[in-house]
């Protein structure tokens, strides 16, 4: 089973500090790269998702989009799911391509987080995740919800900082053979653990980064994928898994949607994680990504951190891992840092990583999250 879709073209823009950027500008960019990459024209998209924003927030702001763009889509609406929100708009994407409903959908994502929102601002719209009636009021934040989660797992299955922060080093080494990473400078274990602490055990350097940046692809049916230039990748498989909103009621500390989704994924698509070439996972902190990783079933339990130690999700590894750095190196902003693990996904598939390429990439997996590991949606593409 397929998905019937093809991703035919992509695009991500400088990332990092981009003074003088906006939220539309870098929406624009990104959708005017996807859309050239394929080898298309503005009036070859038929639909257009969003996700949202920081910076502008709009209740439609797929419309505001359009409206900027001067495009008049047949389709046309806004995902708002945190992190997952990039995974979630190719998924809808292609169940769009699939049905028939549309030919091209162009998914764009961008946000000018670093240079466009004050410190007070980002504080203050990140504040909003907590339960405003058993979190809030206590002075929930979400380093401190995602402490809760480190704390339970290294307790259950014994993982320690040190491995944690390997997560982080084999993150920065991966952002060092790119050109557009926000962060470059090589790290050591020793000086994760000598970061600013953030939420016990979380340390700053144990934290994504805060980045301006926007990423876009164009999901084609498999008969309109014919008149792209681009190597088309295919969707294989998607799914989603959700357990909870706000972290004191997940079912779990150590069990979350990912479980679920990967797996429909994977029997979606016909292949099982051991089959996976390169993965780009969500990686808002390095927990986040221990636990993924595990719940997905690419290492036992507690054995993620020691396999970051071990040189497992570097080039080498046994599972490449985020290759461009991930949240953690090569930035964050918003929904378009779900985004840029879709677009490295790509790169790797055509064989165009540069550097970071992985030898004869045929299988992808991508992962996003959103909330505090509340939303989830997984990919498996393949060249």
């Amino acid at each position: 089973m397929t998905m019937n879709a093809f991703i035919t073209g992509a695009y991500d823009t400088a990332v990092g500090e981009l003074p003088g950027s906006s939220c539309m500008a870098l929406h624009a960019e990104a959708a005017m790269g996807a859309v050239a990459d394929a080898g298309l024209r503005l009036d070859d998209i038929d639909g257009v998702i969003c996700a949202y924003s920081f910076t502008q927030p709009h209740l439609m702001l797929a419309s505001v989009f359009c409206e900027y763009l001067g495009i008049h889509p047949g389709t046309c609406f806004a995902v708002q799911a945190g992190g997952a929100s990039a995974c979630i708009m190719i998924m809808q994407a292609a169940a769009l391509v699939a049905s028939g409903q549309c030919r091209h959908v162009l998914v764009v994502t961008g946000d000018n987080r670093l240079t466009g929102m004050s410190r007070n601002g980002a504080v203050a719209a990140l504040a909003e995740v907590g339960h405003p009636q058993f979190e809030r009021p206590f002075g929930i934040s979400v380093p401190a919800a995602y402490a809760l989660v480190a704390q339970r797992y290294m307790h259950e299955y014994g993982v320690t900082s040190d491995q944690l922060a390997a997560i982080a080093v084999e993150h920065r080494r991966h952002a060092g053979r790119h050109p557009k990473a926000h962060m470059k400078t090589p790290l050591s274990v020793e000086q994760v653990l000598a970061s600013k602490p953030i939420a016990d055990p979380l340390r700053m350097l144990d934290c994504c980064l805060i980045s301006d940046g926007g990423a876009a692809l164009v999901i084609s049916s498999p008969a309109a994928a014919g008149d792209c230039r681009a190597k088309p990748v295919e969707i294989l498989g998607a799914a989603q898994g959700h357990t909870h909103e706000h972290i004191v009621v997940a079912p779990s500390l150590v069990d979350f949607g990912c479980k679920a989704s990967s797996a429909t994924a994977f029997a979606r698509a016909g292949v099982k994680p051991a089959d996976i070439d390169v993965a780009q996972i969500y990686d808002s902190f390095t927990i986040t990504l221990a636990v993924e990783l595990e719940s997905i079933g690419f290492f036992a339990r507690g054995q993620a951190g020691a396999a970051a130690a071990a040189g497992e999700l570097g080039l080498d590894g046994s599972l490449p891992c985020n290759t461009h750095g991930g949240l953690l190196s090569y930035g964050h902003s918003g929904a378009a840092g779900g985004m840029f693990h879709a677009v490295e996904a790509v790169h790797q598939l055509r064989g165009n990583a540069q550097e970071r390429q992985v030898p004869d990439a045929q299988l992808a997996f991508v992962h996003g999250d959103g909330g505090i590991l509340s939303a989830h949606c997984s990919l498996v593409l393949g060249a």
